[in-house]
């Protein structure tokens, strides 16, 4: 099968700079975590907004270098929030460490939504925020106001962030433009997932900076080709089961032949992520490990 990824054109020239202090925009820097990966392309950008008193987004794990770098960034100047975009162990777990030194609240995302019994795979079950942001709330400081956006979809209690003085969005981990997301059910929910990107896409914002990797530069057209991705693997998985009833595994291999091993798993959980969501539609049904297409059911005769 034709490879999608081919028709989305990623921007991966990006050079992290390693514990250093990087302006991105007004008001906005970033500084990168060493924790590369398959999942974090180059590691946990953690962006400071503001100056004198600063809004840090995104801490990262509990990596002693990144903190012992974020504080030499932060010296002589108030945190006044540390904000989350959701719980995953790259982006909130690092919270708790920045709380003690700085004596700033967690605020943003709720606690992981899944529990550890169900999956909830990769979450941070010990983040507890000081406040829980809702939809439209904002935090504010000296020329700059964040703005609460929900995005479900990559995890139940994803929200990004508006930065309405500087015409930006910090994305967290719902849209990348050098990779696509993974959805891991049952806490990630595909349909919520392209719910999410839709509705992104018909926002005002310039840019969009993900936590991880370069700025999302032209977000409605970068937005819009990420949803149409999503439904031609759609297409793809339909056309994978019109012939006969397939396990997960079998799709997997057909939709992704020459996967690298280290990405096979999180393939096969968007797979999965998708097969749901189609279930939902009403289109494919599971029976036992196998899924298949659901068969519109012929008229009734009298």
């Amino acid at each position: 099968m034709r490879r999608l990824s081919e028709a989305l054109r990623f921007a991966r020239d990006h050079d992290p700079r390693y514990g250093e202090v990087v302006a991105v925009a007004a008001q906005v820097r970033r500084v990168t975590c060493r924790n590369p990966g398959p999942m974090t392309f180059h590691g946990t950008g953690t962006f400071i907004v503001g100056e004198g008193r600063v809004a840090v987004i995104d801490p990262g794990p509990p990596d002693e270098a990144h903190l012992a770098a974020l504080l030499g960034a932060l010296r002589g100047e108030s945190v006044t929030h540390i904000v989350v975009t959701h719980t995953h162990r790259d982006h909130s777990p690092l919270a708790r460490a920045l709380k003690e030194a700085t004596g700033a609240p967690i605020v943003g995302c709720g606690r992981h939504r899944t529990p550890p019994a169900e999956g909830g795979e990769g979450a941070d079950y010990d983040h507890a925020p000081d406040q829980v942001l809702e939809e439209g709330e904002a935090i504010a400081g000296p020329g700059w106001t964040l703005g609460a956006v929900a995005t479900p979809g990559h995890t139940a209690n994803h929200l990004c962030f508006a930065f309405a003085q500087q015409g930006l969005l910090f994305s967290g981990d719902v849209v990348m433009g050098w990779s696509t997301t993974v959805v891991s059910p049952p806490d990630g929910n595909m349909a919520a997932y392209c719910a999410s990107l839709a509705r992104l896409a018909g926002r005002a914002e310039r840019w969009f900076l993900p936590t991880h990797g370069p700025a999302v530069t032209d977000p409605p057209s970068w937005c819009a080709a990420l949803l149409r991705h999503r439904l031609a693997r759609e297409a793809q998985i339909l056309g994978a089961l019109a012939d006969a009833p397939a396990t997960l595994a079998t799709l997997v291999g057909r939709i992704y032949p020459d996967i690298a091993p280290n990405l096979r798993r999180p393939a096969t959980r968007s797979t999965l992520a998708h097969l749901e969501k189609l279930v939902e539609d009403g289109r494919v049904r599971g029976e036992g490990e196998a899924w298949r297409l659901r068969r519109p059911r012929p008229p009734a005769t009298t």
